[in-house]
């Protein structure tokens, strides 16, 4: 089956879940060698929110999935796809996703596991768009979801400062409306892979004791590289995203940027050259939630108002990979 102009994969449900424990600049202070100070000015992140050690990332997306699934007026057993998006899975295999349709009871689900980094929403949100409007599966559940502070190296002040765990997810449908994703840009540089990984754990360097003494099994981030790279990336695929979908950025009426840090989001907006109140914000509640930053901040922004029905929006993301994405969506 062709997609028409007409038709687009929509968002019809949404829903996220963050967890209840809050992780304060000022709790850090007593942890690293940092400060509130410094923390807000060179990211814009207060709190971040961290979850119980007995809680994975499938129960995070679990929840959020609920959610997202109740917004949307359908049964667990009409999803027929879930994707999940995440750098921090349960285990290796079997991936998040089937353990989540084990939770939520969508026993008709195909399960896929999607890895992009911060980015991993909008990719996982592009494949399961081209799966519907060709008629392979009628109602799709995307979940972006990461608990963050398992892959943290809490002695590293200069990257354990910016991170938090959490969940968004979406329910997803072909509509003939108007409404529904618009236009698709992604984008990828393996060979900046080492700017922003994590060494140890895979076939490349197994776990060892040599790996956990090194702490390989952490998160390595080149904070200035990512900087540049972003900005360049997020700012030209939301361009190209915008001349996609026809549309111009006086038609846009909010953009939600993948949450990572102020001056990134700052340097966006500049070479946008779009005025600071069509972006929306939540970074400093939550930090940097990687696959989970967008669709947690698109649901609070269509919950307060920020983000009314049938109002487009560029949706706009960065992450290791190097990955990267933009999509022009009619709410």
């Amino acid at each position: 089956m062709m997609s028409t102009p007409s038709r687009h994969a929509a968002i019809i449900g949404i829903g996220h879940y963050v967890p209840e424990r809050v992780l304060t600049n000022a709790d850090l202070e007593k942890m690293v060698d940092t400060t509130d100070e410094w923390i807000v000015t060179r990211s814009g992140i207060r709190e971040r929110h961290i979850a119980r050690d007995d809680q994975a990332t499938s129960d995070l997306a679990a929840e959020a999935a609920r959610r997202a699934i109740a917004s949307a007026g359908v049964k667990p057993e009409d999803i027929d796809l879930i994707i999940v998006a995440t750098i921090t899975p349960d285990m290796p295999f079997p991936n998040t996703a089937c353990f989540v349709q084990n939770l939520i009871g969508a026993k008709n689900a195909t399960c896929i596991g999607l890895e992009a980094a911060c980015t991993g929403f909008l990719f996982a949100l592009d494949v399961a768009s081209q799966y519907l409007l060709n008629g392979r599966f009628k109602t799709a559940l995307i979940i972006g979801a990461e608990k963050m502070s398992t892959i943290v190296d809490w002695q590293d002040r200069s990257t354990c400062v910016l991170f938090g765990d959490g969940a968004g997810a979406v329910v997803v449908q072909v509509r003939e409306t108007g409404a529904g994703i618009l236009s698709a840009v992604t984008g990828s540089d393996g060979s900046l892979a080492g700017l922003l990984n994590l060494p140890a754990g895979g076939s490349r360097n197994p776990a060892s004791a040599q790996t956990v003494e090194k702490r390989l099994h952490f998160m390595r981030m080149e904070g200035k590289e990512i900087f540049k790279h972003a900005v360049r990336a997020m700012g030209e695929s939301a361009r190209r995203a915008l001349e996609k979908s026809g549309l111009t950025m006086e038609d846009i009426a909010c953009v939600v940027p993948h949450q990572a840090n102020i001056r990134i989001v700052d340097a966006i907006r500049s070479r946008l050259g779009v005025a600071s109140d069509k972006f929306f914000i939540n970074l400093d509640k939550y930090g940097n939630m990687s696959s989970a930053s967008i669709p947690v901040a698109l649901d609070e922004a269509i919950s307060c108002g920020r983000i009314k029905k049938g109002d487009n929006v560029i949706l706009v993301a960065f992450g290791g990979g190097l990955t990267w994405g933009a999509m022009v969506v009619k709410i």
